[in-house]
């Protein structure tokens, strides 16, 4: 497969950010990325379910306001905000916690359109121990997905479990891992807590020892 790392690390922007949710202390992730194609296939490749699972995982459910979605081996939730074709919010619900995703998506011009996609969590442990790559390394995973996808629309969907272990996949999860500590020492996080996080979170895609 041809998966060029530094393209793909280069095309994020990474940012975190601390808030208060529901009267509690709360953490957003937010990556941005753009994409050659219109805001309109964007928007569709994005909540279109037979095209999800192109780029994404199986889904199934009403993607509609209000209904709810399940991912195959993965989170469900609500589809909370709906609006064609720059604009929709969900809860994301695994493992008991919920956390809330929302997805932006802008016209580029000529360079195509952009998504940014924020993943809200609640202040916990799991934050501590991991930091923003928890969400962020999976998130910019599924967005070098879709950039693959968009790419080549009738290509199989790679095997991102034989990815994350190859030695391109190891390079982009490191990368991106080192991204997210960057982004975290940026927002106040203390810089050795933000390097550990960044090594387990590493360790955890890649089946690796920290």
């Amino acid at each position: 497969m041809d998966f060029d790392v530094e393209v793909h690390f280069r095309a994020v922007e990474r940012s975190v950010s601390s808030l208060k949710r529901d009267g509690k202390l709360a953490r957003a992730v937010t990556l941005v990325r753009g994409y050659s194609t219109t805001i309109k296939d964007l928007w569709d490749v994005l909540t279109h379910a037979e095209r999800i699972p192109r780029w994404f995982l199986p889904i199934s459910g009403k993607l509609e306001l209000g209904g709810r979605y399940q991912l195959e081996g993965n989170a469900g939730g609500r589809i909370t905000a709906c609006e064609p074709p720059s604009h929709f919010a969900l809860t994301w619900e695994f493992g008991g916690d919920v956390s809330w995703v929302e997805a932006r998506l802008t016209d580029d011009g000529a360079r195509g359109a952009r998504l940014a996609l924020t993943h809200t969590a609640l202040d916990s442990e799991h934050w501590e121990e991991y930091g923003p790559g928890a969400v962020g390394v999976g998130w910019e995973l599924a967005a070098a997905g879709l950039a693959l996808h968009l790419a080549q629309p009738t290509a199989p969907k790679p095997d991102e479990a034989a990815l994350v272990t190859s030695r391109e996949g190891k390079a982009f999860v490191a990368g991106s891992s080192e991204g997210w500590r960057q982004a975290a020492v940026a927002s106040g996080a203390d810089p050795d807590a933000a390097r550990v996080a960044a090594e387990r979170t590493a360790a955890f895609y890649t089946g690796e020892s920290v």
